[in-house]
């Protein structure tokens, strides 16, 4: 299983990103896939993800209502469309995917068996 993460870059505070993820090898559409983040000197922590093919979204509390995340299952893509980005927002991001989590587990990284790369995101205030 292979993931790769894009879409990053260097953007203003009030602009928009779309993060994509690209999987390869085993992961089906029944596989949950999430996004995760991790600002210089914190722990990573869950930002957005899709549990299994029922396309439950969740999203952490400080993303809400400004990011969306999607999936296409035949692409094997994960996307995270991020808008009104902030300075707090500044991260590597990182998607994960799993094929046995229970939803309970959805934001904890250690249930996640395979991790993409990241990309970094920055926004200037």
């Amino acid at each position: 299983v292979q993931l790769q993460a894009s879409g990053g870059g260097l953007v203003q505070a009030g602009d928009s990103l779309r993060l994509s993820c690209a999987a390869s090898g085993r992961p089906g559409s029944s596989w949950t896939m999430a996004w995760f983040r991790r600002a210089p000197g914190k722990e990573r922590e869950f930002v957005a993800g899709i549990f299994r093919s029922y396309g439950r979204e969740s999203y952490a509390d400080s993303v809400k209502g400004r990011f969306t995340v999607s999936r296409d299952n035949i692409k094997k893509t994960l996307y995270l469309q991020m808008n009104n980005l902030k300075p707090e927002d500044t991260a590597g991001y990182f998607c994960a995917t799993s094929e046995r989590i229970i939803y309970s587990e959805l934001y904890n990284p250690d249930a996640y068996a395979y991790w993409g790369q990241g990309t970094q995101v920055t926004v200037s205030s």
